[in-house]
């Protein structure tokens, strides 16, 4: 439980409809500690799409404790998410795994039927987005704030700093999504290199090695083994406790590969549940895994809001389709089907308002940290050297063997903290970041060896 300051402030869904119908942003201000503050709150964005500003800071309230002694912590629910008129859609999650095209044309279009009764889902953009948030900043009476945007986020952050760079004092990037990308033709790729990364710093370490010999070799194998044939997994839901049947297939092993190479608790399990299904054919620790994380995921995004950004700002920009390797992609776990379901619901889902410049180059003198993590799945070291270049005066750092977000890696909030404090990079000290480890891998479902 945190203690904040909470209240709703009133914006017109369509800022060009001032009369039409008004949506209410969800808003909560931590105040900071020392009654001597710093004027200039930290403005928390989350990342998604889809994500809640609320919900990110109860997660990981004591990484920013740090920075909440001096300044205020500023949360604002982006419209369409959390308690700020959320977009929500209920998902079959077994259904949606394997969905044929015309499944998915159907869900999109019973999503849309349901919150077009009390939204017009198209006004949900990032380009919208921040004038809600600078609304905000002069509702609250602050004149300068800082941005600290996590993967998503990093994107809403880039662009408010773009149309209000005279409010912004400094930005933190956290899994740095470049303003120039769109989303998605990459992203199976990423992921694919991360995984083999993880597997392969396995396949390096003595106890790892010795335990499972190279991990690269048993996730190959395994994936042409549920290729060919799925294997039925009967369990307890770890959640739950309830009765659980799963016909579990390459689909769920993709699933759990997606998500558990983001974080590297998760990752450090890989290697042994890899391990036990491919040669002992025990699929309960992968089993298990997906319904953890499928449960923790589930409610974690709106869905209808994600839609809107990523039909708005990514799909419209892809390559043409004969310009995309099909072949590379069906090479990876994840393959082709991500960004073939993307195009398909895009073919449904309204786009909605863009500002013309929101894919340029971001060009600014304002100081810029960005935090990447060696192995991210999804935003990896590369992109935030590409939105670097416009930076005039920023830093780049790569926690190694890391995955997406940095933000509650050791030592990370005290880099956080003394670079607000100061508002500059000059002998900003990120030593300590290189000496951060990740967890290391399990040898036994005990844990990692002593």
């Amino acid at each position: 439980m945190v203690e904040a300051e909470c209240g709703t402030l009133a914006v017109a869904e369509n800022r060009a409809e001032p009369n039409g119908r008004r949506i209410s942003l969800r808003v909560a201000r931590i105040p900071a500690i020392n009654r001597r503050k710093a004027p200039d709150p930290l403005f928390l964005l989350a990342g998604g799409p889809g994500g809640s500003a609320t919900d990110m800071y109860a997660s990981a309230a004591p990484a920013f404790e740090r920075i909440h002694r001096d300044r205020d912590i500023v949360l604002v629910d982006q419209r369409g998410t959390g308690q700020s008129n959320p977009l929500n859609c209920e998902l079959d999650d077994d259904l949606m795994l394997s969905a044929s095209d015309a499944v998915l044309a159907a869900e999109t279009k019973r999503c849309l039927d349901a919150l077009g009764k009390r939204a017009n889902v198209a006004f949900y953009t990032t380009s919208i987005a921040v004038k809600d948030l600078d609304q905000v900043r002069a509702a609250l009476g602050y004149e300068l704030i800082n941005l600290y945007g996590a993967s998503y986020g990093t994107r809403v952050a880039q662009h408010y700093l773009r149309r209000y760079p005279q409010h912004t004092r400094a930005v933190i990037l956290d899994g740095v999504v470049p303003p120039q990308l769109a989303l998605g033709p990459s992203l199976a790729l990423d992921a694919e290199k991360a995984l083999l990364s993880i597997l392969a710093r396995c396949a390096h370490e003595t106890l790892c090695h010795g335990r499972f010999g190279n991990p690269v070799d048993t996730y190959q194998a395994l994936r042409s083994a549920l290729a060919a044939q799925s294997v039925p997994v009967n369990l307890a839901d770890p959640t739950t406790g309830e009765g659980q049947h799963i016909e579990f297939s390459a689909l769920h092993l993709a699933t759990v590969l997606r998500l558990a190479i983001y974080t590297p608790d998760q990752a450090a399990l890989l290697p042994l549940a890899l391990d036990v299904a491919q040669k002992s054919g025990d699929y309960l620790p992968l089993a298990s895994q997906f319904l953890m994380m499928s449960h923790a995921y589930e409610d974690m995004l709106a869905y209808g809001m994600h839609n809107t950004v990523v039909c708005t700002e990514d799909v419209p920009f892809y390559p043409p389709a004969e310009r995309i390797d099909r072949a590379q992609l069906e090479s990876t776990f994840i393959g082709a089907a991500q960004l073939d379901a993307l195009r398909s619901l895009c073919a449904v889902w309204p786009r909605g308002p863009i500002d013309a410049d929101f894919h340029k180059p971001l060009q600014t003198e304002v100081p810029v940290l960005l935090l990447s993590g060696g192995n991210d799945p999804v935003t990896p070291p590369v992109y935030a050297e590409q939105a670097r270049q416009g930076l005039k005066h920023s830093l780049h750092v790569v926690l190694p063997d890391l995955g997406h977000g940095q933000i509650v890696a050791p030592c990370v909030d005290g880099v956080l903290a003394r670079f607000l404090a100061s508002g500059s990079l000059d002998k900003l000290d990120v030593s300590c970041t290189k000496r951060v480890r990740p967890m290391p891998f399990f040898t036994t479902l005990a844990g990692p060896p002593p």
